[in-house]
């Protein structure tokens, strides 16, 4: 069992609601020192609410939570001193370059301007950003933009910095290079909650996972944990010719049951129980003419944790949706 003084955040049944709106409905978490902790989720399922209420930004309607032992409502100033939220949206002004950012932040938090100076080059270079900081941010492309707003929220390293969707947007190579900063900040000792509605980016980074589906936690764990919940492994198949998915989809549901198609469009899969029901599998599709480039039998991906636990993919939200405009005048 995990002592409170091992938590950095530990919430219980937190409520919010909009009007008639119930975006928080009842949320848990225990979030332990120094780990990167996923909040996964669709658009509108309560992540934001969730951040917002633990960054003290919004009063909850019930519940109470606690950041490193500080009460949320009643100690809402020592926890916001300990605190970094990235939102969404880049919070940086595009109308100054990157280190002139660097170096407003600075001084509004408090650092003398040689301070602040050195600690904005200091960012700038940790960031892969010097040779674009006398640039205005405005000219930036989307991925250097998310590193400077990260870089920002760093210019006093936080105890608890909230990630909310800090990929949003970006290409590959950007991700990527926002995932290595991440994960460099939990090797120095700084404690992630992590928001996010790509199933990916939670597996790569997160060592426990909260998964909320309309204002409510339905699933908690380690990646493994929750894909191991869904039951059975999954055999994965890419065709070499993509006309034939469709034949091929008919041969593993006949065998294996019901088959996912992949976005790629010459990949499927199918829930698998075992090594060798996947070898008559691949055998029954070898005897009926499907040409097959490569297949691989393992664990579920958290795609299809997700849509095992709700019903829907993480893509998909039919309950009602988040509103931060109001949440910013609660």
């Amino acid at each position: 069992m995990t002592s409170p003084s091992s938590l950095a955040i530990e919430a219980t049944d937190l409520v919010k609601s909009f009007g008639e709106t119930r975006a928080v409905d009842g949320v848990s978490l225990a979030v332990r020192r120094g780990s990167i902790y996923g909040v996964l989720g669709p658009n509108g399922a309560g992540k934001s609410t969730t951040i917002r209420m633990l960054a003290t930004l919004v009063r909850p309607d019930a519940g109470s939570a606690r950041v490193f032992g500080h009460d949320i409502v009643k100690e809402a100033d020592a926890v916001r001193g300990c605190v970094s939220l990235t939102g969404q949206l880049a919070s940086v002004d595009e109308d100054l370059s990157g280190r002139e950012n660097l170096i407003l932040v600075g001084r509004l938090l408090g650092l003398k301007r040689p301070a602040a100076k050195a600690r904005a080059t200091e960012l700038l270079d940790a960031f892969g950003l010097s040779e674009a900081a006398g640039r205005l941010v405005k000219n930036f492309s989307g991925g250097m933009r998310r590193r400077l707003d990260i870089a920002a929220s760093l210019v006093v390293t936080p105890e608890l910095m909230f990630l909310d969707e800090p990929t949003t947007g970006l290409d590959p190579r950007s991700r990527n290079q926002v995932w290595d900063i991440i994960r460099v900040l939990v090797a120095e000792g700084t404690t992630i909650l992590l928001c996010t509605q790509y199933l990916e980016e939670a597996d790569q980074l997160a060592e426990g996972i909260a998964v909320i589906d309309r204002g409510k936690v339905i699933a908690e764990g380690t990646p493994s944990q929750l894909k191991a919940s869904v039951g059975s492994g999954a055999l994965h198949v890419r065709l070499l010719d993509p006309d034939q998915r469709a034949h091929a989809a008919q041969v593993l549901d006949h065998q294996l049951g019901t088959v996912t198609l992949e976005p790629d469009p010459a990949a499927l899969s199918a829930p698998c129980p075992d090594a060798d029901r996947g070898a008559e599998a691949v055998a029954e599709l070898a005897r009926a003419g499907v040409g097959i480039a490569a297949f691989s039998l393992g664990q579920p991906s958290l795609d299809e944790v997700f849509l095992a636990l709700t019903g829907h993919t993480a893509e998909a939200q039919d309950g009602p949706a988040e509103q931060p405009d109001e949440e910013q005048a609660s």
